[in-house]
């Protein structure tokens, strides 16, 4: 029931931030961290017009997002070659991001390669860690484990949390390089130190099983839980296996099934099975009890650096 989650893609919809000297544009940034989508929308929408391409990237987010507007993925991509073409390298990664997924466009994994690799190159570090995803998995690329690893290098050192833990993946199942279980854990360390879960999750592996790390039940919990905690649904499947064994913390029957259920809700494969067998052996009230957690539980948001 554990495993090594694959490497991940950072996503796009990453807005653009602003010289002081461009007012409307800070206006609508401002506007927007508090939640402010309209406003943002109103500041931005007459720069995008004019040829601003930050206000162009930050209305293909809105767009993107359904935030001040109505959701409109052909709206977005709209904006986002807009500014793209002017050169704009997050737009251009949030190009590639709509023709990986599909977005308002037919999903085109050349065409999301192309789009990264010109963002890529001029440094962006989203784009370096999602060419470097699609090399790891050969789509729009030839598969090249190396490729995959001298992006995510290059997007790790401009401190890509999501890069970080893609190098540990790699040095973790020995591709591209030789398998080196120390180097995974050190790779999964900074990552997970900073907050991202998946990391977490994958640290946690390690020190369950020994690998490059001590075993450690304790600090694996403390892992699992601090990826569970942002609602990563292998940690959770992970911690509710633990509750339910007893191994690095106290039997809990109950806490297994929470972990399962919300695992469950989250599409992890093995997770509704396992809160079948919790649930076999829970007492009526312990069931209600632990359903009413369930309901109440919210994943927490951790600023990740």
């Amino acid at each position: 029931m554990k495993k090594i989650a694959a490497a991940l893609l950072a996503g796009g919809m990453f807005l653009s931030f602003c010289l002081p000297a461009q007012a409307d544009l800070a206006s609508g940034l401002a506007a927007y961290r508090k939640g402010d989508y309209a406003t943002a929308f109103k500041e931005w929408q007459p720069l995008a017009a004019k040829g601003n391409a930050d206000a162009q990237n930050n209305l293909g987010v809105l767009h993107e997002k359904g935030q001040g507007v109505e959701r409109n993925f052909v709206e977005a991509v709209n904006w986002y070659r807009r500014a793209a073409d002017q050169g704009h390298t997050q737009a251009q990664n949030n190009v590639g991001v709509m023709y990986e997924k599909g977005l308002g466009v037919k999903p085109d994994a050349k065409q999301a390669a192309s789009w990264y690799a010109r963002a890529a190159q001029r440094g962006n570090a989203n784009a370096q860690n999602n060419l470097g995803v699609l090399y790891f998995g050969g789509r729009g690329v030839s598969q090249d484990y190396a490729q995959s690893m001298q992006w995510y290098r290059r997007a790790a050192a401009q401190n890509s949390i999501n890069a970080m833990n893609n190098i540990g993946v790699l040095y973790e199942r020995g591709l591209g390089v030789q398998q080196n279980y120390n180097e995974a854990a050190q790779w999964y360390r900074r990552a997970a130190e900073r907050g991202q879960p998946q990391a977490q999750n994958n640290l946690g592996v390690l020190y369950e099983k020994g690998l490059g790390v001590p075993a450690d039940m304790a600090v694996a919990v403390n892992w699992y839980r601090s990826a569970a905690d942002q609602g990563h649904a292998q940690a959770q499947n992970n911690l509710g296996v633990l509750y339910g064994s007893g191994r690095g913390v106290p039997a809990n029957m109950t806490q297994a099934y929470v972990w399962f259920s919300l695992a469950a809700a989250r599409g992890n494969p093995d997770a509704a099975s396992n809160r079948e067998a919790a649930d076999r052996r829970l007492t009526p009230e312990q069931r209600e009890e632990a359903q009413a957690a369930v309901r109440a539980w919210k994943p927490k948001l951790v600023e990740k650096s």
